[in-house]
Formats: C-alpha cells, structure tokens, sequence
C-alpha cells in the first residue's frame, strides 16, 4: 500500500500556530462570556451579523444615544429599541436606572434577553405583540436595515405606533429628505460613529429638542 500521506497538504508552522492562536481567542471569549455572567449586555457578547445588515456603533456613540434616549425618555421613561440592538445592550449596562427597555429586532440570537426582545420584520411593520400598546414608549430609537425608502417608511410605521411623539432615528446622509417625509425629523449635529467604518455617511435624526445639537 502506498503512502497516502504525501497527498495531504501540510499547513505552515505559522498558519497553525495563527490557526491556534485564533481558537485560543475564542475559547477565551466563550469563557468570558460565561465566567460571572460576564456582563451579558456587552457589544461583543453577541457579534454583529452582516448578512443581516447588521453593523454596530462604537462604544462611545452607542454610550451617547443611550445617555440621549434616557434623557428624553423622563424618570420612569419606557424606552423602544427598533433595529438598534447596541444602544439597547448600552441601556442595559445602565441597570437599576429608571427606565424600560425593548429591543424589537430580527435577529433571534436576541431573544437571550427574554421578554424584552420582540421578534421583528420592517416587512410587517405593525405585526407586533398585543400587549405593545400603541403610543407606549415616550421615545424610540430606530436604525432601519437597509438603505432604502421601503425599508424607511415600513419602518416609520412601527416607529410612529409605538411612540408617544419622540423619534431619535440614524440612518444615512443621504435618506434626509425621506426622513423629513415619513418622519418629520431634522438631522442632528451628532456624528454617529460605527466599530467599523461604513462607507456610507451615517446621520441622527430627531423630532424634539435633544442634546445631540
């Protein structure tokens, strides 16, 4: 019998070793997770999901829309999170604070937070749960999926049933016009800044007196 295991490719030394080294990292990013309940509301404790349209904030603006959405939202405030999962994961490291949160989002993977996560399509944009009371959150957040004018008045209908008048929205630049129609909302100083660059410029919008001017 020949040598079978000369037709086997070798991986370099150094592919193995980065190979290795990648498992190592992730292992320890599992164990981080579970060690302590290591704080489940993390950005990372859940990766963000391209194929989904997914891209997450950096810290610090995900910081500063949820700063902004506390404020706004008033002592006892309830807090609407649509398509917007690192501002809500923000809100969530605020524990204790007083305020409520939901996180309407299509990704199931965060349904981990219970009750509070609500499965949601843009597609279907008023098949929400009964007991989401129409006009119930003093302030919702909103970061629609896509790019398009579609996706943006779906999602302004969710938006506009949920919400007793205050809309803090960020999409991009170029849906100004559409975000004024659907909307009423005016585009905001703030520069929302993401973990990784976009290429497309990115933009707050707001219907009431915020702190991001």
């Amino acid at each position: 019998r020949m040598d079978d295991d000369d037709d086997i490719p070798q991986l370099s030394s150094h592919t193995l070793a980065a190979l290795q080294e990648f498992y190592l990292e992730q292992q320890q990013r599992e164990g981080m997770k579970t060690s302590q309940g290591f704080n489940q509301y993390s950005i990372g404790s859940i990766e963000e999901d391209w194929q989904l349209s997914q891209f997450w904030y950096s810290d610090e603006t995900a910081s500063c829309l949820a700063n902004e959405a506390v404020v706004a939202a008033g002592k006892g405030g309830r807090i609407a999170c649509v398509s917007a999962p690192s501002v809500y994961q923000k809100l969530k490291e605020q524990d204790g604070k007083d305020f409520s949160v939901c996180i309407l989002e299509y990704d199931r993977r965060f349904s981990v937070y219970g009750e509070e996560f609500i499965f949601y399509d843009y597609n279907y944009p008023l098949n929400l749960p009964e007991n989401l009371l129409p006009h119930s959150f003093d302030i919702v957040i909103a970061d629609p999926p896509y790019l398009s004018e579609e996706c943006l008045k779906k999602t302004a209908e969710t938006i506009k049933y949920l919400t007793k008048g205050k809309i803090l929205l960020c999409t991009g630049a170029i849906m100004e016009e559409q975000a004024a129609k659907h909307l009423g909302v005016k585009i905001c100083k703030f520069i929302p800044k993401h973990s990784r660059n976009l290429a497309n410029e990115f933009r707050c919008y707001v219907n009431y007196a915020s702190g991001l001017n």
